[in-house]
């Protein structure tokens, strides 16, 4: 059925001045649409400058026949999150333990502490490092590599990425020919192999895809600044071995693994970001890693 939003609206500037509209009238992709997402288009639609406090009025939602393509006020789709959720309980490597989190100070207890009507939420976490969508950097594999505080915050920000498609269902080694004919140099080079549909279960531990040592030298030498993947782990697991973190660690190429919904991505025409706190002597944290669309 569709909806449409009709509304009033005065925007304030903050070099002065205003501006104020009556009984408009624009499609919505949904049942409703907030304040601020109404706001936010009206801006970015008109081409506004200098715009200070906006103000939607008389906000009405009806049932009228779109008139062109309507606002989605639920997704900006020029942002894919790449990330699983982190919650309590939850396994990522077999072996390691699952996090704890949970409140330091809950809203009922905080009440007695703070005038009335004011309250807050304190937590508390308690994991290792690799939970959930995480990179890697040297210190994890190397006593002397670059740990999180040492690895420049251009390499986990902005980087022109690829995607390489090498569906699990097709074999779990990726080799380096998957990898070739592609333009790699300085990139993050992303490997969707639909492995995350297992996220959360038994099978996701077991005989997954990973990257095979040749394939970690030819991108080690073709100079890519991070290599990720949507699977339980880069390296084959079942052996003691890890060589494709061995060889793209110690050429410091960061290591991002547990990626998910890169099957949104686009092959090119975006680029990566997984950012994670700036600790020392740590070589692996959890991130919010994602796609950001190039227009």
């Amino acid at each position: 059925m569709n909806k449409r939003v009709k509304f009033d609206f005065e925007i304030d500037f903050t070099n002065g001045g205003g501006i104020q509209g009556q009984d408009f009238r624009l499609d919505i992709d949904g049942d409703d649409i907030s304040d601020k997402e109404l706001a936010d288009y009206i801006v970015k639609d008109m081409q506004l400058l200098m715009v200070g406090n906006v103000r939607i009025l008389n906000k009405e939602i009806i049932i009228e026949k779109h008139k062109r393509q309507p606002i989605n006020a639920e997704i900006d789709s020029s942002y894919i999150d790449l990330s699983h959720v982190i919650y309590d309980g939850l396994i990522t490597y077999k072996g390691l333990p699952a996090p704890i989190i949970c409140d330091y100070l809950s809203r009922e207890d905080s009440r007695s502490r703070y005038a009335e009507g004011t309250e807050f939420q304190i937590g508390k976490i308690e994991m290792v490092t690799n939970t959930g969508t995480y990179i890697d950097c040297p210190f994890h594999r190397y006593e002397d590599g670059k740990d999180l505080s040492e690895v420049d915050l251009e390499s986990f920000v902005d980087i022109e990425g690829i995607v390489i498609r090498a569906n699990y269902k097709n074999g779990l080694a990726i080799t380096a020919e998957a990898f070739k004919n592609k333009e790699l140099r300085n990139r993050a080079v992303l490997v969707h192999t639909g492995w995350d549909e297992h996220w959360a279960t038994d099978k996701y531990f077991e005989n997954h895809p990973y990257l095979s040592e040749d394939a970690a030298i030819y991108l080690r030498d073709c100079g890519v600044k991070l290599v990720g993947i949507d699977s339980h782990n880069i390296d084959f697991t079942g052996a003691g071995t890890r060589p494709v973190h061995s060889t793209l660690l110690k050429a410091n190429i960061l290591i991002a693994e547990h990626l998910c919904n890169l099957k949104n991505v686009l092959d090119e025409g975006f680029t990566f970001t997984a950012v994670p706190p700036k600790f020392k002597g740590a070589g692996t944290f959890p991130v919010r890693a994602f796609a950001k669309l190039i227009s």
